[in-house]
């Protein structure tokens, strides 16, 4: 089964120029899958168009088994976004208290205070966020999603600005979500990290797949994800 299912998705800003050309792909369960593509090429218009913050405009998505604007696909389903915007009038604690009560879930207060000692961040769960250095709103994101455990974890670019001890924790957090039979949708351009930890690899340039296919064989083929990337860029078939 797929946590993630998106069939031919189209989607256009201004009406002639296709942002989402009949993109179609999947997030299978129990797997990290890597996103790429450079700015522009749609990659975030797919990930706001999977969590209904723009509305779809042909092609369907769906999020465990249900319709991606329904209840159950939005509960089944966490979105860590490129920003650091949160809310700084709150303490971590009653951030991930909210988001708690968003997915109808109590937060387990020992385990997010044994995640922000393990993300170097121990004694400031009740501070406020407005506190909070740019990477400290990074890892209090990255919490959220571990505290949750949705069916499926949308990360964009969230991973950017954390330092490298955290860098370490975070992939084996997500790898230990793959091994409980969850699901990430994981968008970086460092190459390093989704050769470890992306089980698959999505390639996407002005709004259409270019690449979808294992790590493993994309590595065997072009060397690495990087020479991959750089290739395709240089090349006259862009």
């Amino acid at each position: 089964m797929n946590d993630l299912e998106i069939t031919d998705l189209t989607y256009s800003y201004t009406g002639t120029v296709r942002s989402l050309d009949r993109v179609s792909m999947s997030v299978e369960a129990g797997s990290i899958v890597g996103f790429m593509g450079p700015n522009g090429s749609g990659k975030s218009t797919l990930i706001k168009n999977v969590f209904d913050l723009l509305r779809s405009q042909s092609g369907s998505i769906t999020i465990n088994g249900s319709p991606h604007g329904t209840p159950d696909a939005k509960d089944s389903a966490i979105y860590l976004s490129s920003n650091d915007y949160l809310p700084e009038f709150l303490t971590a604690a009653e951030y991930l208290a909210m988001i708690g009560r968003f997915y109808g879930m109590t937060v387990d207060e020992g385990a997010a205070r044994d995640l922000f000692r393990r993300f170097s961040m121990e004694g400031r769960y009740d501070d406020l966020i407005e506190d909070y250095s740019h990477g400290m709103r990074k890892k209090t994101q990255l919490v959220a999603a571990l505290l949750a455990r949705r069916r499926l974890t949308v990360i964009d670019e969230t991973l950017n600005g954390i330092d490298i001890e955290a860098m370490h924790l975070a992939e084996k957090e997500l790898a230990g979500l793959r091994d409980e039979g969850l699901s990430v949708l994981l968008c970086t351009h460092d190459f390093p990290v989704l050769e470890r930890l992306a089980d698959r690899v999505v390639f996407l340039d002005y709004g259409s797949v270019v690449y979808d296919a294992p790590t493993g064989e994309l590595v065997e083929e072009h060397g690495s994800l990087e020479r991959m990337v750089y290739d395709y860029i240089g090349s006259d078939d862009r």
